[in-house]
Formats: structure tokens, C-alpha cells, sequence
């Protein structure tokens, strides 16, 4: 029999993300609607183990909705992969009278949470937030629309210098390892082509892409690139390539950056935010643990976190069709 709940411990892990402060809010206003506490655990597993905390309530979450980043901050902590770090983090939690922990982070923070479970059979819910949109189990992680806007955005804005100069634009995106953000945006901004870790599309396909748009009329062109793609080392060395081989293009880098992870999170992520932290609360309180929750088919569904850490997430071949047909 699963013990009773009557504190709830909330912390944000890995890189921030818009909606995580929608996420936290979201925690914490459930809590106090079925009238336990909930504490906030500043800079992630490293406050746990320092003890960092602080007493939330409805008000004490008031007017964040709308903000980027993480008020409860995020920080990288080594001493928590030790288990004399995970031991003063599990004192400290017994100490302040909290009963369960929800998680928003990566897969990094959910491999944290999964061990501390394991170890001390402590309650654990995750919350998914990484722009990146590659944790499995979801089809949409808090921050991945907002980036997708972001880049959107910024995409458009740089197309009018391109057109104005007849320039051809070579602009990286995040996605070390996920090409989602790349491939949306890219097909959203009307990019020329997209290049993601998924493909490796080859340095010919990208000169023969360009090609085609020379001869199609098109006297500026956008290449959207996702950071992990395997074409070349850097963006820079590939814009030196496609000079090489394009004298007469005027080829010029955008690399954009921290850019898609700050800036008030979509609507889209304020709801989601708020869904995913309602049934974490939720299901903490009905016993359940170790589970991801997410977005399926419009529906919040649990996965169990170990699922969500291991499982890939695949990029949309629809997509990567439609890109080419669009390039045309």
C-alpha cells in the first residue's frame, strides 16, 4: 500500500525551457487544490542535496505563467551521481516532510530520478521539458512550440535580408541529436533545404539542391540546419564548402543559438504546462510513480520513465516528403 501524500517537492533540471514556470505553477496550484503542501527545490538535485527549499502557495506562483526560463533556476549537479550526494538529498527531503517529487526535465533529470527511486523508493513523476522534442513518450515536450515560433520568427526576418541581397543563408537551430526543430521550422519558414542528424543527406544532395534553385530562378536561398547534423564539422566549414563550389553566392551564417530557449512560452505550452502538472500531482496522489507524463494523441497518458529515458523518438518521414516537395 503506497503511503499517504501530504507534501509534494517540485524542481526543474537540465537546460530551461519556456513553460516550465507554466509547469511549476501548475504543481503547485493542484497541490493546494486537494490541500497538501508543496515545496519548491531551487537548482535542481543540487538544492536537494544543499537543502535549498522553499514553502509555495497559490500566491507565491502568481504572474509566471508567462514567463521564460525557470524560477526555481536549473543546475548541473555531480555530487547527485554519488550516492553520498543522493543520500544528503534523501535526509534533507525526509527532514522537510516531503513525501514525493515531480521532475521537470530532460532525460538526464529523469535518469536522476528514476536511480533515487530505486535507492530509497521514493515517489517520482516526470514532467517533459526540453525544446529539443526528444524524449519518447510525448509528442510534444514543454518549450518545443515556443522554439518552433522563435525560429520561426527569426527565420522571416532574415529572409528579407536574403531576398533584399541575393544571399544564401546557412542558419542553425538546436537539436544536437533530434532533428524536430530543423524540420518544422524549416518547412514553416519555407527553407530551400533542411539538413538534420536523422539523414545524412550528403554534401552532393545539399550542391544539387542548390543547383536546381539556381536554375529554378530563385536568386536567394534559405538552409536550415539542425547543430548534430552529420555534413560536415561545422556550419562554417560547410558555408566555406558551398562557396568553394558557388563562387557566385554571397553565403552567410546565422547561428541562432540560446535564442529558441528564452522568451514567453506559446499558449500552446501554457496549456500543456498545465495539463502535464494537474495529472502529476495526480497520480502522485494515487499511488502511482516512476511515470512520465505526456502528450498522446491530444490526450495526457503516462510512460514509465525508464521507457521514456530509453525509447527514441522518430523523426516524421511525412515531413521530410513534404520538405522536398515544398523546396521545388
Amino acid at each position: 500500500m503506497s503511503k499517504t501524500i501530504k507534501k509534494i517537492g517540485v524542481l526543474t533540471s537540465g537546460g530551461d525551457s519556456p513553460g516550465m514556470n507554466a509547469a511549476i505553477r501548475s504543481v503547485v496550484r493542484t497541490c493546494a487544490f486537494h490541500n497538501i503542501g508543496c515545496v519548491g527545490i531551487y537548482r535542481g538535485y543540487q538544492g536537494m542535496i544543499e537543502g535549498d527549499f522553499k514553502e509555495m502557495g497559490p500566491r507565491s506562483v502568481n504572474n509566471i505563467v508567462n514567463k521564460g526560463g525557470t524560477i526555481l533556476k536549473s543546475a548541473r549537479s555531480i555530487e547527485f551521481r554519488t550516492p553520498e550526494g543522493r543520500e544528503k538529498a534523501h535526509k534533507n527531503l525526509v527532514k522537510a516532510g516531503i513525501d514525493a517529487l515531480v521532475v521537470i526535465g530532460g532525460d538526464g533529470s529523469f535518469t536522476g530520478a528514476l536511480l533515487f527511486n530505486s535507492e530509497y523508493n521514493f515517489p517520482v513523476m516526470g514532467i517533459p521539458g526540453t525544446i529539443d522534442n526528444d524524449i519518447f513518450g510525448t509528442s510534444h515536450t514543454l518549450g518545443y512550440d515556443t522554439a518552433l515560433n522563435t525560429v520561426v520568427d527569426v527565420i522571416d526576418k532574415i529572409r528579407d535580408t536574403a531576398s533584399s541581397h541575393n544571399r544564401l543563408f546557412l542558419i542553425e537551430v538546436m537539436g544536437r541529436d533530434a532533428g524536430h526543430i530543423a524540420l518544422n521550422a524549416g518547412i514553416g519558414a519555407g527553407a530551400e533545404e533542411i539538413l538534420i542528424p536523422e539523414e545524412d543527406l550528403g554534401l552532393d544532395r545539399l550542391l544539387d539542391s542548390l543547383r536546381k534553385s539556381k536554375a529554378a530562378g530563385k536568386s536567394s536561398s534559405i538552409v536550415v540546419i539542425a547543430e548534430g547534423d552529420k555534413i560536415g564539422k561545422t556550419v562554417f566549414e560547410l558555408k566555406d564548402y558551398v562557396e568553394s563550389n558557388f563562387p557566385e553566392y554571397d553565403v552567410r551564417v546565422s547561428v541562432l543559438g540560446h535564442m529558441q530557449r528564452g522568451g514567453a512560452p506559446s499558449c500552446f505550452d501554457r496549456v500543456l504546462a498545465s495539463r502535464l502538472g494537474v495529472k502529476a500531482v495526480e497520480c502522485l496522489l494515487d499511488g502511482k510513480s516512476n511515470f512520465m507524463v505526456g502528450l498522446l494523441c491530444d490526450k495526457i497518458e503516462l510512460t514509465p520513465l525508464e521507457q521514456a529515458i530509453k525509447g527514441h523518438t522518430e523523426i516524421d518521414r511525412e515531413l521530410l516528403r513534404v520538405s522536398d516537395i515544398m523546396s521545388i
